[in-house]
């Protein structure tokens, strides 16, 4: 009997051929597992750089002389600022574009930066760096710092003095000593709560439906908006015990300092966390086994934790990639946290993030329940 055959007879043959019988009929399942990985390595491999550059940057040139607009092109040539158009009219306009996230950096120079230049004074202009997001920040310290040493030499000449005539001040904000943790930990609330509210919600769904228990609840009087939001509701509060935790955590063992209002953080939250349980939902309508639930819901969670900003800043991806970030909840979700904790940001702050966070709710919410209408019927 020849090798071949001798596998064949064994009682290990019929339970192999089995599974890949199998394996060929569920196709998504299959589909999934060798398809998720090969888009996400191409996705990834192209998005994730540690470089940035070109920090959206806000110019308040009080001086307004040509050597003030000297020092603001060296620092446009490092490559590390992106000049917007319309400059500063205060140093109150300053603040609260930082505050509110449109600026990551500002470059002020005061009115008397040409005069004391002539004198021998030793003129300064003042960069702010809105230091949160270490990774992002540190290079526009660097440039802005190198961008000050340039200037200084080539104005070294014309002195009369060895002193450098000028310097650039380099101000980072909200997070001076440039801890990690400071911005990582508030990002985690947004990374825990997409990653069990998206799968649990999905499970949960699916796992009726395995049981049977979803189409008994659906001969029932109650409609079908009404029980699909009756599945939300319990995870809404699950999700704010996990932010409570993890924010009493972070002060506590992390240090994370929690500038602005809970009041308003918590509130904020809401429409994140129904968005997330609206995905999982969606999800759950998708697929017929809590094995493909899994796998559809690590497929919207590795975007978001690795497109969103969590861990690599968002200005150093590629446009399509920002493109995506874009499409994710958790992006500015993230937004909010840091900018309520970290730079003690009001409503008004952070209304934007709140509104598109409130249309990905009630758009995931409308496509969930009429998939359920679909996949129900």
């Amino acid at each position: 009997m020849s090798l071949l055959a001798r596998f064949r007879a064994s009682p290990f043959w019929p339970m192999l051929r089995k599974e890949f019988v199998q394996m060929r009929r569920d196709r998504l399942t299959l589909a999934l597992m060798v398809g998720v990985p090969a888009i996400q390595l191409l996705l990834f491999g192209f998005a994730i750089q540690t470089e940035v550059r070109n920090l959206p940057t806000l110019v308040l040139d009080e001086s307004r002389t040509s050597e003030s607009r000297a020092l603001i092109a060296a620092l446009e040539n490092t490559d590390n600022f992106a000049l917007r158009r319309e400059p500063a009219t205060s140093r109150a306009e300053v603040a609260r574009a930082i505050v509110a996230g449109k600026a990551r950096a500002a470059v002020i120079i005061p009115p008397t930066y040409e005069r004391d230049l002539k004198r021998g004074r030793g003129a300064e202009a003042q960069v702010l760096v809105d230091a949160s997001d270490p990774l992002a920040s540190s290079g526009a310290i660097a440039g802005a710092q190198q961008a000050g040493m340039a200037r200084a030499q080539a104005l070294l000449p014309a002195t009369v003095t060895r002193a450098a005539p000028m310097r650039v001040v380099v101000r980072p904000l909200f997070n001076p000593t440039l801890r990690s943790s400071v911005y990582i930990v508030p990002g985690i609330i947004g990374v825990l709560l997409s990653m069990t509210l998206i799968i649990i919600m999905s499970i949960a769904v699916v796992r009726e439906r395995e049981r049977g228990t979803l189409e008994q609840l659906i001969v029932t009087p109650i409609n079908r908006t009404s029980l699909m939001l009756g599945k939300v509701v319990p995870f809404i509060l699950v999700g704010y015990v996990q932010v409570s935790i993890i924010l009493l955590l972070g002060r506590l063992v992390f240090d994370v300092p929690m500038r602005g209002s809970l009041a308003l953080l918590y509130l904020a939250a809401l429409p994140f966390i129904f968005a997330s349980l609206a995905i999982g939902l969606l999800v759950s309508t998708l697929v017929t086994t809590q094995a493909q639930a899994m796998q559809l819901g690590f497929l919207f969670l590795l975007p978001n934790i690795l497109l969103s900003g969590f861990m690599f800043p968002r200005e150093a991806m590629p446009e399509p990639a920002q493109w995506i970030g874009a499409m994710l909840p958790l992006t500015y979700f993230l937004e909010i946290l840091r900018t309520v904790l970290l730079r003690a940001g009001g409503a008004w702050a952070i209304w934007p993030q709140v509104a598109v966070l409130t249309l990905f709710a009630a758009g995931f919410m409308t496509l969930a329940v009429q998939r359920f209408h679909k996949t129900m019927d």
